[in-house]
């Protein structure tokens, strides 16, 4: 098995009909956030039955000419490669290999690749957050969080995810407050699904998060925020932002 082999692979999967419906459902037109992506129509559980049979055989540079194919469902198997090499990456001290690091700054040099949400989330929370979770180094969270790209943002806040989960917060709460009066649709909602999951862990640091910001927050955010909510705290979030 080897890099071509894996391209047959996944051209074989290809379904005329499941790509049309991707290209709609991903915002490829002319203007929208997913402009001339390509998609040839393969399911995410299909990718990943593929990822469990090549991860340990392409090497970095192969996983790099699978990411800069203009076809998304190839970009998207490269980066679940990546995140099951990290995922496999053992230290014999316990520290942080420089396997893992070689793929860090892997994922930093091709992230102009990293081009839809799908392929942000993913991904960053597994490499990127992971990354700022061994080194307790949140820095590269904000530098992209003050990018102008849509998609650096993006990978900003999902990342923190992985922290979230390990009860760390407040990077999720400093890249929230950076990206909260950001213009764009898939920001307010990323920034809103992370604010979520923090309150699904502690509600009080939340309340006392919209407290101080559910007045600036735009409403697809807040409203992502507070969807697990009871309904009388629901609402009283609501009609503070109503007024």
């Amino acid at each position: 098995m080897n890099l071509s082999s894996l391209v047959s692979d996944l051209q074989s999967l290809a379904n005329p009909a499941k790509a049309k419906d991707l290209k709609w459902f991903f915002k490829t037109g002319p203007g929208q956030y997913g402009a001339g992506d390509q998609f040839i129509g393969i399911i995410v559980p299909d990718i990943r039955k593929l990822v469990k049979l090549y991860w340990d055989v392409l090497d970095l540079s192969e996983v790099e000419i699978l990411l800069h194919n203009p076809i998304h469902e190839f970009r998207l198997t490269a980066l679940l490669i990546l995140v099951k090499k990290l995922s496999a990456a053992k230290s014999a001290r316990g520290g942080y290999s420089q396997s893992k690091e070689n793929i860090y700054q892997f994922y930093l040099t091709n992230l102009k690749y990293i081009n839809n949400w799908d392929l942000v989330d993913l991904s960053s929370r597994d490499i990127i957050g992971a990354y700022c979770f061994e080194h307790q180094n949140y820095s590269i969270l904000t530098k992209l969080s003050q990018s102008n790209d849509l998609w650096e943002k993006r990978i900003a806040i999902v990342s923190t995810y992985f922290l979230i989960k390990r009860g760390i917060f407040s990077p999720t709460l400093t890249i929230s407050l950076i990206l909260l009066n950001d213009s764009h649709d898939l920001i307010h909602k990323a920034v809103g699904w992370m604010l979520r999951e923090v309150g699904n862990r502690d509600q009080k640091i939340l309340t006392d998060f919209l407290d101080r910001h559910c007045l600036k927050m735009p409403r697809t955010a807040l409203r992502y925020a507070i969807e697990k909510f009871p309904d009388p705290l629901r609402f009283h979030y609501l009609h503070q932002r109503a007024g």
